[in-house]
């Protein structure tokens, strides 16, 4: 038996009152209560952890991504005003009028050597003299080179090993050759004796579809593709065909830039 008199601390009037017509109920709805509170306070302290993993995992997901298009765009910024013609651009200035483009004027030697080029633009305009890569050859571009793989410089192992039966030339000891092989190097037959200089410019594409085999002869064909006058230069682009002796297939494929100075 309950001692209903009993005073029960921090009870309120009511629910002493409730306590004294129904004790059992009371407690359990007081218990139903508390376990109700826990149980909403344990589901969202789960949420907010939860919450924070996911976030976690999201930040760690998008950072990278992040991180990479913001250096793209700090790389494409960078770039822009690099650019030699963002330095003419002031945004203070007053909106002129745009000027029609001025026509490019050649020095005269230029412009004499440009009209005689330009007769030949797409045509062949030089066959060399069959010049023979021997084994002698291909042995001194490896020293040089450091590229000593036997299939350049091991006879005997490539005519038993190498599909080829023998040994071939490095594909750049072929492109090393076309100075050579064009007679652009022979200061007694210069094909450009108005320019003061000729710069190799560099290459646009370069193939090598067939090997040379050691001991075979190989020639250069140029034909001229591109022509671009400067102010005091003339730029010159050449297709560079290296035909190997008896072979329907080409050594090489180049197209070579070539700058002319006045």
């Amino acid at each position: 038996m309950y001692n209903m008199n009993l005073k029960i601390k921090h009870t309120s009037e009511n629910d002493v009152r409730e306590l004294t017509r129904a004790p059992s109920v009371y407690f359990i709805g007081k218990l139903f209560t508390g376990v109700l509170h826990v149980n909403v306070v344990e589901f969202i302290r789960e949420k907010k952890e939860r919450f924070q993993q996911n976030n976690a995992e999201f930040r760690a997901k998008i950072e990278p991504q992040f991180k990479n298009l913001t250096q793209l765009i700090t790389q494409t910024i960078s770039n822009t005003l690099n650019n030699p013609w963002i330095s003419r651009f002031n945004p203070f200035e007053e909106e002129q009028e745009e000027q029609p483009p001025q026509p490019l004027v050649l020095v005269p030697a230029a412009a004499e050597m440009y009209k005689k080029l330009e007769q030949q633009l797409g045509e062949e305009t030089f066959v060399g003299e069959w010049f023979t890569v021997d084994q002698d050859c291909i042995n001194q571009f490896a020293e040089v080179t450091g590229d000593q793989q036997w299939i350049h410089t091991d006879p005997e192992r490539a005519a038993k090993e190498s599909p080829f039966k023998t040994t071939i030339a490095h594909g750049f000891l072929t492109l090393s050759l076309l100075p050579k092989l064009t007679d652009t190097v022979d200061d007694s037959n210069n094909p450009y004796p108005e320019a003061k200089m000729a710069v190799n410019y560099g290459l646009n594409q370069v193939r090598f579809p067939y090997p040379v085999k050691a001991g075979s002869r190989v020639r250069a064909r140029t034909k001229l593709v591109e022509l671009s006058p400067m102010r005091k230069s003339i730029e010159l682009v050449n297709e560079i065909s290296i035909e190997v002796e008896n072979s329907k297939r080409l050594a090489c494929v180049a197209e070579t830039v070539l700058r002319l100075y006045f």
